[in-house]
């Protein structure tokens, strides 16, 4: 039987989405620049901490020599790059304490660290994550469809919004609400606001598919592959909320456009999954921090010809929606 955390590394590697919103948004190029490239400030901020870049690695794997031999590369990276990397699921961890894919700052001491937690588990192994961990953040992860796909999934989620309470009510460090691929709906965003989160990755459809992931490991139910609604259809849906709560998108983002895209529809910050693991699999790590630096150069090119020195002024840029997302925002 091979692992399971082993085959969410391989499924997503192999898996490529057949439609990305992303690819129907069209930004309106300034053709006269205010600024310098030098001028273009790329920091941010959300969960507690000021960010010096807008996008970071987010949560992968754990739980396997495998998944130790690809956080090790993760960490690398980030720590060489400066930006913040988070763990995949400390699930693992907590089951097996010999467990050393999630041990990185003694390879990467000066490493931007976070980490994650599913929300089935109880707040007494969430504190003890962040114990273990000492996380800059931690991630609750949200992921019904993935469990119910799942044959060894969770079949009980009365538990989940007592948990979430608890978590808000005792964990230490700041908290992201977080989605796994299939966008997380106003409903919860608001929900979890009212209970004193401050911060969500919506994490919407059109990158990783964990349909498509636990449907190769043997449930066969191929019509729920496209589950969920897309990145940016949850940006446009959670505008309302964007004054209250920080969001953070994730989903299907390939390249610095795909970041400046999701900026102006209002996201603070991006995380990378599927695009880095491809990157620390395929290229040296001298090359992928190359392409890590280079993307950081693009941000500040594509922010020029927007004439936005910061994130912030992103919000301002005027763009146009084609294909679903125009007719699904009509």
């Amino acid at each position: 039987m091979t692992n399971r955390k082993d085959d969410h590394i391989k499924y997503a590697l192999a898996y490529h989405s057949a439609y990305n919103a992303f690819d129907e948004i069209e930004l309106i190029h300034a053709s006269l620049p205010k600024y310098d490239v030098a001028e273009i400030d790329l920091s941010t901020h959300f969960a507690g901490h000021d960010f010096a870049f807008p996008f970071y690695i987010n949560a992968m794997t754990g739980g396997s020599a495998k998944a130790l031999d690809v956080n090790q590369k993760l960490a690398r990276l980030a720590q060489a790059t400066g930006i913040m990397m988070v763990t995949g699921s400390y699930s693992a961890a907590l089951k097996n304490p010999q467990d050393q894919s999630y041990r990185l700052r003694q390879l990467a001491p000066d490493l931007l660290l976070a980490t994650n937690i599913g929300l089935d588990k109880p707040v007494a192994l969430g504190l003890r994550t962040v114990a273990e961990m000492h996380p800059l953040l931690l991630q609750v992860h949200i992921n019904v469809m993935q469990e119910l796909l799942m044959p060894e999934g969770e079949r009980q989620f009365r538990s989940w919004r007592q948990h979430l309470k608890d978590y808000v009510d005792q964990i230490p460090v700041p908290l992201v609400l977080k989605e796994v691929g299939f966008g997380m709906d106003t409903k919860t965003i608001a929900y979890a606001r009212d209970l004193g989160i401050k911060t969500v990755d919506i994490s919407g459809r059109g990158g990783t598919s964990f349909a498509y992931i636990e449907n190769q490991r043997g449930s066969q139910r191929t019509y729920l592959n496209q589950w969920g609604q897309t990145t940016p259809q949850c940006l446009l849906n959670a505008a309302p909320l964007m004054k209250e709560v920080e969001i953070l998108a994730s989903g299907g983002i390939r390249h610095p456009l795909d970041m400046v895209k999701a900026f102006v529809l209002g996201a603070r910050a991006v995380g990378l999954s599927r695009v880095v693991l491809e990157l620390v699999e395929t290229h040296t790590h001298e090359e992928a921090v190359a392409v890590i630096n280079g993307w950081k150069e693009e941000l500040r090119f594509i922010m020029c010809a927007l004439n936005c020195r910061n994130l912030a002024e992103l919000s301002s840029v005027d763009y146009l929606l084609y294909g679903r997302l125009k007719e699904a925002n009509a």
